[in-house]
């Protein structure tokens, strides 16, 4: 069917060139996407006040869709603040160090941890937590800082940020501009995660083992030795800051606010702005003596914490895999698995907080409530004008921001504008993955974790079905090129900065090491998805 394409679709398409080539250059693109979305409108309806009003309508057009994103991250970052101000937050990870005596057991539990802790909490907390306490015990054992953080970002920022299977916020906003269902996005990033993930993992190994030296006390000496010395200064710049960022905090006070993100409020979304929160260092004990009855008890209480917490998510996944593979319980359906984990969340978080401090229990919740909020807007807030500008080639959210009546179907803008390409281009799978693949990677090079998934997900519900592929796959595919560069593992300027200051290796080093077996997963994943998905 030919499509007659005018003047607001050749704007639109403008708008989209400009993005990415702003995104090439590393720059924010909030600001183009909003310049975008007025002329868009402008030009559409031929009235400068429907443009006007299009800038405000995309952005709430985008929060409605998008808002229990914002509170999910809000609830989850409350919890982790209350845990963290009660020292249990360490602790759920101390009893990993006896098991990591040499490099190959270091490096299986690193990993593992650390994609565990990202998988449910996002990277935020498994960088202080990883680098706080497993790390040195890494570097100890004989893992070289380098591979350390490899691992580290692989599993945090690549692996499990990527399918973000548990909150689902990366598929949400991916299924929400494709127009498709988000679990069906989640769950082939999941696979398709874990096999970019695993075939970087064993391209680490087996190039960085040889680099690795017989466990020894030394080797920690060495590594401190060596970031003192100045080696690396990006790395230890990033190493200062955690140290500033926690000198000003006592264990049994509310924890400091949390610092703009390296990129600032509105550097593009995700997790590089929800790293900016991994410089936080659990607080010192306020405590003297450590044999002291009030001591004692808040030990007590936070070894407590530390298992409820892990338990209770540890039932949670057993339910949700017992809803999704038998009988037993009916199954969770569409936002229902981020809402448990919020609710958990929010339950967890009253606890914590009446444990730490029981005479401003209402305060002290509220307090972490609010930080939590705010930590959400910043790390999420600039996704919407960005999200608002691609909805607006989408019919179901073009209507409303537009000033559209209910009553009439808003126009298919980028569909429109697909439809006319595909006539001159080879109707191919391979070529059209590799294409939203490769678009996921140059909407990451602003160092952002989500803000191209808007992008790659509409492109993906509008080729998908011209080539015979399912937009869940195109949109999963897409998830994977835009997270693993702009989520902090390839891109140098990205979150991998915290990853770096933790490790005390160079941060450009970091990427560049990572690149080779990063690009070799995504290749493979994309093939198996065209062939199996």
């Amino acid at each position: 069917m030919d499509v007659q394409l005018t003047a607001a679709h050749w704007v639109y398409l403008a708008g989209i060139l400009v993005i990415l080539a702003t995104m090439a250059l590393r720059k924010n693109i909030v600001v183009p996407a909003v310049v975008a979305t007025f002329l868009t409108a402008l030009t559409f309806s031929g009235s400068i006040v429907t443009g006007l009003s299009a800038i405000f309508n995309a952005s709430l057009v985008a929060a409605k869709e998008l808002f229990n994103i914002f509170l999910i991250i809000a609830m989850v970052t409350a919890m982790l603040g209350a845990l963290r101000q009660l020292g249990a937050d360490r602790m759920m990870v101390a009893p990993f160090r006896r098991v990591m005596r040499a490099g190959t057991s270091s490096f299986l539990v690193l990993a593992a941890v650390t994609y565990v802790i990202s998988l449910f909490f996002w990277p935020t907390p498994a960088v202080p937590l990883v680098g706080a306490v497993l790390i040195p015990v890494a570097i100890r054992a004989g893992m070289s800082p380098l591979s350390v953080g490899m691992v580290i970002a692989i599993c945090g920022q690549g692996m499990a940020l990527s399918s973000d299977y548990i909150i689902k916020v990366a598929p949400g906003i991916s299924a929400s501009a494709a127009g498709v269902e988000a679990d069906a996005v989640a769950d082939k990033a999941m696979v398709l995660s874990l096999i970019v993930g695993g075939t970087a993992l064993l391209i680490t190994y087996l190039v960085q083992k040889r680099h690795w030296r017989a466990p020894s006390p030394d080797l920690l000496v060495e590594w401190e030795a060596a970031a003192d010395r100045g080696i690396g200064d990006t790395a230890d710049r990033g190493i200062g800051e955690t140290r500033d960022d926690s000198s000003g905090d006592g264990g049994g006070s509310r924890p400091p606010r949390r610092p703009e993100p390296a990129g600032g409020p509105s550097s593009g979304g995700g997790e590089q702005a929800a790293t900016a929160t991994a410089v936080l260092v659990a607080p010192s004990d306020p405590i003297a003596d450590p044999d002291s009855a009030a001591e004692k008890e808040r030990r007590g209480t936070a070894k407590a914490f530390a298992m409820l917490v892990p338990l209770a998510y540890l039932a949670f996944i057993v339910y949700l895999m017992l809803g999704k593979f038998t009988e037993v319980v009916p199954p969770l359906q569409g936002g229902d698995a981020a809402a448990i984990v919020g609710g958990i969340a929010a339950l967890i978080l009253f606890a914590a907080a009446a444990s730490t401090d029981r005479g401003g229990f209402l305060e002290t919740t509220s307090d972490h409530l609010v930080d939590g909020l705010v930590f959400a807007f910043k790390a999420m807030g600039c996704v919407l004008p960005i999200a608002g500008f691609f909805f607006i080639g989408n019919p179901e959210f073009a209507g409303p921001i537009l000033g559209i009546s209910a009553d009439a179907a808003g126009p298919a803008i980028l569909f429109d504008l697909v439809t006319t390409v595909q006539s001159h281009l080879p109707q191919n799978a391979f070529i059209t993955s590799f294409g939203i693949l490769l678009i996921g990677l140059v909407a990451g090079l602003d160092g952002s974790g989500f803000s191209g998934l808007p992008l790659t997900g509409a492109l993906s519900g509008a080729l998908g079905p011209a080539v015979d592929v399912d937009p869940s796959t195109l949109a999963a595919i897409g998830q994977m090129g835009n997270i693993w560069a702009g989520g902090g593992v390839i891109i140098a300027w990205s979150s991998l900065v915290a990853v770096a200051g933790f490790a005390r290796v160079p941060v450009l080093d970091l990427a560049r090491k990572c690149f080779l077996p990063v690009m070799a997963g995504l290749i493979l994943s994309t093939v198996f998805a065209v062939l199996v998905f």
